[in-house]
């Protein structure tokens, strides 16, 4: 059986792609959208099982909008390729590296953030905090120290509108373009230095381990890509939703919860990263939804996130709940490398510190969300007693 038919308006489902996707789990969880050219599947059940079948649902996608705009990087292969380069990514991210090198530079240049913060009486969470909080680390992580942190969040906004670009916007696709030929400048630039002094950061274990330099550069892109935008919208995110509801706050002043639940509730409830595109490899059948082959599929997580049948009083944020069926990082192989280093930056630096300088923190203005591929909120102002 074809899969049915569901339109969409692409503008509102940008500003809140929630009330869609409820009507879509509860009457065509398996659809075809014609504005996206892709089968969307929504229930987490369907994406918990499908995303570990590559044979069927492939992340190699040749003629992708990431393939073709930042290079063919390990999220747009399967199998052995994959794996080989997520191996000899592992030295840069795991827990352990984060744990011994990258919180201390977390947490140093959160101080600094917070410090240029303190004598103001009101901010942008997203632009004053958590934009140049992620950045400084996404710097000493990818080994680009010649980026400022401003270019880091310019050039990974600009390939995060490219990848999502399916309504084939010239001005988005231009601006992704002069974002990657920015960053191979400063990937060539900084070469020299991590061959004459290798270190923990991707580009220096990347090429020690002798991967090709294509791959080390669409590497690098894909991590800045996922590394800047998605840390910085769940920091100022996860921060408005503290001060939005304040009976949570009290839970985490309470003991009831910590940080990292905070983290992980809003990453389940917003969904920073809310879709992953595959190509699908072969005839497939689902639930008796044919796939065809070289159609676009979609992992909605943004959908699965708010399952109703997983996950009670699924739109409500509550950061006692137990959320090990998420799947804000993914389910399959293609789990997101950078776990550990966005639970450590978020939960046991970034929000901690920023609560614990600014206690008095309110809301000056509603805030607005958007995006559905990648969501976060647009800006969270904020003022506090001095």
């Amino acid at each position: 059986m074809k899969p049915p038919v569901i339109s969409i308006d692409l503008e509102q489902f940008w500003k809140d792609p929630y009330p869609e996707l409820a009507l879509m789990r509860q009457h065509h969880p398996i659809c075809y959208v014609p504005e996206l050219d892709a089968v969307l599947l929504t229930k987490r059940n369907d994406i918990f099982k499908c995303e570990k079948m590559v044979d069927v649902f492939s992340s190699v996608q040749p003629n992708g909008l990431m393939t073709q705009l930042m290079g063919e990087n390990m999220m747009r292969k399967d199998g052995d390729e994959h794996m080989l380069e997520r191996r000899q990514a592992q030295p840069s991210v795991s827990p352990r590296t984060v744990k011994e090198t990258w919180v201390n530079e977390f947490r140093f240049h959160t101080l600094n953030v917070l410090d240029e913060l303190e004598h103001r009486s009101g901010f942008d969470i997203v632009t004053d905090f958590a934009m140049p909080v992620s950045a400084h680390a996404l710097r000493h992580i990818t080994g680009l120290l010649n980026l400022s942190t401003q270019e880091m969040d310019e050039v990974s906004q600009a390939m995060i509108d490219g990848v999502a670009n399916y309504a084939n916007n010239a001005t988005a696709e231009q601006r992704c373009n002069e974002a990657t030929a920015l960053i191979d400048n400063a990937i060539d630039t900084m070469l020299p230095t991590v061959n004459a002094t290798p270190n923990a950061s991707l580009l220096s274990v990347l090429t020690r381990a002798n991967q090709p330099m294509e791959s080390v550069r669409a590497n690098i892109k894909l991590a800045i890509s996922g590394g800047q935008n998605e840390p910085r919208d769940a920091i100022a995110g996860a921060a408005w939703a503290l001060l939005k509801h304040a009976d949570q706050r009290r839970k985490l002043a309470e003991g009831k919860a910590t940080w990292l639940n905070v983290f992980e509730e809003y990453a389940r409830w917003m969904s920073p990263i809310g879709m992953s595109p595959r190509r699908v490899a072969k005839a497939f059948q689902w639930n008796s939804i044919d796939f065809e082959p070289e159609s676009k599929a979609f992992f909605m997580f943004g959908s699965a996130n708010r399952d109703e049948a997983i996950f009670e009083h699924a739109d409500s944020f509550d950061i006692t709940r137990n959320n090990s069926k998420s799947v804000s990082f993914g389910a399959g192989p293609h789990f997101c490398a950078g776990a550990a280093a966005s639970r450590s930056l978020i939960a046991d630096v970034a929000l901690p510190m920023l609560f614990e300088r600014f206690p008095s923190m309110e809301l000056t203005d509603d805030v607005e969300f958007g995006g559905w591929a990648f969501r976060g909120p647009l800006t969270v102002p904020v003022q506090h007693k001095r």
